[in-house]
């Protein structure tokens, strides 16, 4: 087992560089290399460094860098079957939904104050809670105001992509290197499903008329960030019985008009959300229906797994939100940035994401080294850092990885209630965590008690915690070797 590197939390209040570089020498990185070979083999190296520390680009990197949302931009052009916007919500987390609107103004001192207090922030999007096309101004001022104090800081958008082609050319000249386009369909019948009504050219439209107004805007503006070499992340909400088999054509069609990636994301469908699916008894897809669908698409446009489905106003690392600790009354009014915890953070990255990396090689090649035959789904408990370093109890979410004969890949996340509070836990929380953990074969964390490793074994899933702190594909190797190789996964910690 590998010597364990403190978690991030831990390294995010620290403001000595010696004594930041020292803790991350003792996690074992000791070449002189690290942090080099992170790359890829076959990817360019001028989109490798678009997205080697854009943690919704890049799965690696989302185990490292943070982003954070600012609600700068709520009008919106579309209605979506699946949408309803709220605003003063701190309880829900689903695009969409924010605690606090902002002016550009503020939301430059909200930039400022998180990026001085998280140095893991990387990347400042605008996801709404409407267009960020639509409500256009606000989105530039915004990100003219931004870059200038912090002019390291990637900038995104998300859009639905119906105002995108008017700005695509703004967009390049500010450099914005990501866009996220919303495309749930290329058949305007399916479309008429899934959005009641548009608003284009200072007109509605509705059914079918509507439906093929947006495709193809959608279509246009991704082809002209494509020419323009913008980064595309295509995003498209699973349906169940409306558009889920029809997404593979949508695949297609943004492979072909060069989208970088492919993120298809379940349904959130809940009547207390008050969407119209959630009305309506639409219901979302299920964890394994999502890898299934996800699993059909491989060979087509490549796939994005790690997504989190943030809030508008998302603060921290993917699968966390530390929004509620930098609302507008809790900072200060005068806000100077200060670079150093970025920087020094920086420096701690890049010595372990390379010692990560040369784990992961070794791992990978040690399970495709096996011969065996099988496959295991696994769920880790992680903090982040890569490891494995999260008690099962306080886990929120669970990353899902696959090991077969092809090697390790990352294939979802399972989010759950926390079961331990206050150091007792409940058995109807566990129950919860159990059903979303359908299909799992073994769970591996910094640590869990007899009473829910019982519970999970009843249910058929195995947990150990005998891999505490080991990186997650280092851990998942030794037990997949254990698994098909000399002996048996020992159940003991």
């Amino acid at each position: 087992m590998s010597a364990p590197l403190i978690s991030l939390e831990s390294l995010a209040p620290a403001s000595s560089m010696d004594a930041l570089l020292a803790k991350a020498t003792s996690g074992g990185c000791s070449s002189s290399s690290c942090g080099s070979s992170a790359k890829p083999d076959d990817m360019d190296p001028a989109v490798w460094e678009k997205i080697k520390d854009h943690p919704c680009y890049s799965e690696e990197a989302h185990h490292y860098f943070a982003r954070m949302h600012v609600a700068v931009a709520p009008a919106c052009n579309i209605q979506c079957n699946y949408c309803n916007r709220k605003y003063d919500c701190a309880n829900e987390s689903r695009p969409g939904v924010v605690s606090e609107k902002l002016t550009p103004d503020q939301a430059k001192r909200k930039v400022i104050a998180v990026a001085n207090e998280v140095p893991q922030l990387s990347v400042l999007g605008i996801a709404g809670p409407g267009d960020a096309c639509y409500d256009w101004r606000k989105t530039r001022a915004t990100f003219e105001e931004v870059s200038r104090d912090i002019p390291d800081i990637k900038l995104c958008i998300s859009t639905n992509g119906l105002a995108l082609p008017d700005h695509v050319e703004e967009l390049a000249a500010m450099n914005v290197d990501h866009v996220t386009i919303t495309i749930n369909m290329v058949d305007p019948e399916i479309g008429t499903k899934i959005y009641p009504w548009i608003f284009y050219r200072n007109r509605r439209y509705t059914g079918l008329e509507a439906s093929q107004i947006l495709h193809e805007r959608q279509m246009l503006g991704l082809e002209m960030l494509t020419a323009r070499g913008i980064l595309t992340k295509i995003n498209s909400v699973m349906i169940p019985g409306v558009n889920d088999e029809h997404l593979i054509e949508v695949n297609k069609w943004v492979k072909e008009r060069g989208a970088f990636l492919h993120n298809v994301m379940p349904l959130i469908s809940d009547p207390a959300h008050g969407t119209h699916y959630g009305l309506t008894g639409q219901r979302g897809p299920k964890a394994m229906e999502l890898k299934a669908l996800q699993d059909k698409l491989e060979g087509g446009a490549k796939l994005m797994r790690h997504c989190r489905q943030c809030r508008a106003d998302a603060v921290g690392l993917l699968g966390e939100d530390r929004g509620q600790e930098f609302t507008l009354d809790q900072l200060p009014e005068d806000v100077t940035y200060d670079p150093a915890k970025r920087e020094t953070y920086r420096e701690v990255v890049a010595r372990e994401r390379g010692d990560h990396v040369a784990a992961k090689q070794a791992a990978v090649s040690a399970v495709r080294e096996t011969e065996a035959a099988g496959s295991l789904l696994v769920a880790i408990a992680t903090k982040g850092g890569g490891r494995v370093n999260e008690h099962f109890g306080h886990a929120r979410e669970f990353q899902v990885y696959e090991a077969s004969p092809k090697g390790i890949s990352f294939v979802g996340h399972r989010k759950v209630e926390q079961y331990c509070l206050g150091g007792f836990g409940e058995d109807a929380t566990l129950d919860g965590v159990i059903e979303a953990l359908e299909g799992i074969d073994v769970v591996l964390c910094a640590k869990i008690g007899d009473c829910p490793k019982d519970s999970l074994r009843a249910a058929g899933i195995r947990a150990s915690d005998a891999y505490g702190f080991d990186y997650i594909e280092t851990a998942i190797g030794a037990l997949y070797a254990a698994e098909f190789g000399l002996e048996l996964l020992a159940e003991s910690a």
